[in-house]
């Protein structure tokens, strides 16, 4: 990195001395390191969170320039918030990388190829940012898998040739033709009661790609005893334009969102992926110096509810038993970023005929972190490689998960490794044990 695209500009250092005191609470003390998944694979220091809050502390500081040393250790991180939830002193790494990759995000750019920068410009402001775009780049995927552009794709080596082969398998092996389009549809509750109700969040990826297990989600929650309500005007959480570096294109969506979801009242707003909830969580601390939005963030990050967490097992009726052997892979944005841990499994343990087998390391990051599999793809094979190998020491037939990254991750690794397993949403277990589609 060369000339000024070494020096931080005084728009990028505010954005990062916002974060100051957050990283001034870091005691060194080292008890994140053995979380971190980098730092397992690397044993490097600058690959662990104390060295990441060390590097963004003297930027700040203005102790160091920005080099291409530091941008690739900052990058690894895959901001999956392990180091945050065994941290005694408070620091928090989300908002410390969200942060930083904004602030060095124009120096970076400058340097970037103008086809990249076109690309980054189109995903983030253009893809994420109209839910019509969106569709229209899911339903050609489904043309490309169901007319035979796929197969002849995969056996052309025109991928190969392309690199675009391992980002291509992680696709889902038959996306549903039929998305999820919240037009303010209202579900009502199947178990008698009708006087709860919640707002849906249906998300980008969830609503297409993985339509049938929002479906699902929306008829556990009726049968749980929730009126439901597929909320119109919502779109995309903005996470991946936060952890891209695009914190103004993540607030632009949020405060979508927020007027959205404003409509349903107080009531709570029901998601199934985890990586959105803890975005959806995180609007306040965003907002937090926005005198207009500060309160209207909080009341909204307040009311957003992980499935798992909105619905007990006391309140299904559950209509036979599935027998099956599971093991749980939890999801870094459900265990570590909203402290969800207990409540998977106990709806899990609740289910007739299921078995549960723990595997080791569940809570390590998977690899997938949002596209981390696609710009960081030798450290992401590597974790994809460990999560699989701890499920397969389990014998479990099934994995069970409660986010679309992980899901995909995990299926497409499968997939490589011509094992049998299959990945399933945990409200698709639940949805089958509860009588399915018949009694949705």
């Amino acid at each position: 990195m060369n000339g000024d695209h070494s020096k931080l500009g005084e728009p990028a250092r505010s954005i990062l001395e916002g974060e100051y005191s957050n990283m001034l609470s870091c005691i060194r003390c080292g008890l994140c390191l053995t979380s971190c998944p980098t730092y397992v694979l690397s044993g490097h220091e600058a690959e662990g969170p104390r060295g990441r809050v060390a590097m963004a502390r003297a930027l700040v500081e203005g102790k160091v320039d920005l080099t291409p040393d530091l941008i690739a250790h900052e990058q690894n991180c895959l901001v999956c918030d392990a180091c945050t939830a065994v941290c005694p002193a408070g620091v928090s790494m989300d908002p410390i990388q969200v942060a930083l990759r904004t602030a060095i995000e124009p120096n970076i750019n400058a340097e970037r190829p103008a086809h990249i920068k076109g690309l980054r410009k189109f995903v983030f402001r253009r893809l994420f940012a109209d839910m019509r775009v969106f569709r229209l780049l899911v339903r050609s995927i489904v043309l490309y898998q169901r007319t035979g552009l796929q197969w002849i794709a995969r056996r052309s080596g025109i991928l190969k040739l392309l690199r675009l082969d391992e980002p291509e398998a992680l696709l889902p092996a038959k996306i549903p033709t039929k998305f999820v389009v919240p037009n303010g549809e209202v579900h009502p509750s199947k178990n008698g009661r009708g006087d709860r109700s919640t707002g849906f969040f249906a998300g980008c990826v969830m609503s297409t790609a993985m339509a049938d297990v929002d479906r699902a989600t929306v008829r556990v929650c009726q049968k749980a005893g929730w009126n439901v309500s597929e909320t119109a005007g919502q779109g995309c959480c903005g996470a991946l334009n936060a952890h891209g570096g695009d914190l103004e294109g993540m607030k632009t969506l949020a405060k979508r969102n927020i007027e959205a979801f404003e409509k349903e009242g107080g009531a709570p707003i029901v998601i199934n992926s985890a990586g959105c909830g803890a975005m959806l969580k995180d609007y306040a601390h965003h907002f937090r110096n926005d005198e207009e939005w500060a309160e209207r963030a909080k009341k909204f990050s307040d009311r957003v509810k992980d499935v798992t967490e909105l619905v007990e097992p006391d309140d299904f009726e559950f209509r036979g038993s599935v027998e099956r052997t599971v093991t749980y892979q939890e999801p870094c944005h459900l265990v570590h970023a909203q402290k969800i841990s207990k409540q998977p499994r106990a709806l899990l343990k609740a289910i007739p005929g299921l078995e549960l087998r723990e595997m080791e390391e569940s809570s390590l990051c998977c690899g997938s972190a949002g596209v981390y599999n696609v710009t960081n793809p030798e450290e992401s094979s590597q974790l994809q490689k460990r999560k699989l190998d701890n499920a397969k020491e389990t014998g479990a037939e099934t994995i069970a998960t409660a986010n679309p990254g992980c899901h995909m991750q995990l299926a497409g690794g499968i997939k490589n490794r011509g094992e049998a397993t299959e990945v399933k949403h945990i409200v698709e277990l639940l949805d089958e044990a509860t009588g399915g589609k018949e009694s949705g």
